[in-house]
C-alpha cells in the first residue's frame, strides 16, 4: 500500500468498483482515467480513489467528482476521458453523462440518470 502526499490536491475522483460497475468495466474507467490524466499533466492536483458500491448501480460505471458534487453515469474508458479533458481540464462538466449536480439550496439534484431510486431511509421524495 502506498500513502501519497496530498498536498496540493485540488480534486478528488471517486471511481465505483463495486459489483456492478465492475461487471460493465469499472477497471478499465479506472485505468483510462488515471491514463488521462497523467498525460494531461493533472496527476499531482487530481487525487482518483476506487470505492466500493456509490449506491447508483443502475447509472453504472459511476464516477463522482469532489468538490464539485458532480455524479457521473454510465461511464466508459472513452467517456472518462473526456470527463479528465472537459471536467477536471477546463472545468466543464460532461453534462450528457451527468446523473446529479449540486441544488441551489443545498443537497443534489437529480439531471440525468437511469431511474430515480428508491428514497433513503428517514428521507421524503
Amino acid at each position: 500500500m502506498t500513502t501519497w502526499d496530498l498536498t496540493g490536491t485540488e480534486r478528488l475522483v471517486l471511481l465505483c468498483n463495486g459489483d456492478t460497475c465492475t461487471s460493465r468495466g469499472g477497471d478499465a474507467v479506472t485505468v483510462a482515467l488515471r491514463r488521462v490524466l497523467q498525460a494531461e499533466g493533472l496527476d499531482p492536483r487530481v487525487h482518483t480513489a476506487r470505492t466500493r458500491c456509490l449506491g447508483r448501480c443502475d447509472d453504472g460505471c459511476t464516477v463522482v467528482v469532489q468538490p464539485d458534487n458532480v455524479w457521473y453515469r454510465t461511464v466508459t474508458p472513452e467517456t472518462a476521458a473526456q470527463i479528465v479533458t472537459e471536467h477536471l481540464a477546463a472545468n466543464r462538466p460532461v453534462a450528457p453523462l451527468v446523473s446529479f449536480l449540486p441544488a441551489e439550496k443545498g443537497g443534489l439534484m437529480q439531471v440525468g440518470g437511469i431511474t430515480d431510486g428508491k428514497p433513503k431511509p428517514g428521507r421524503a421524495r
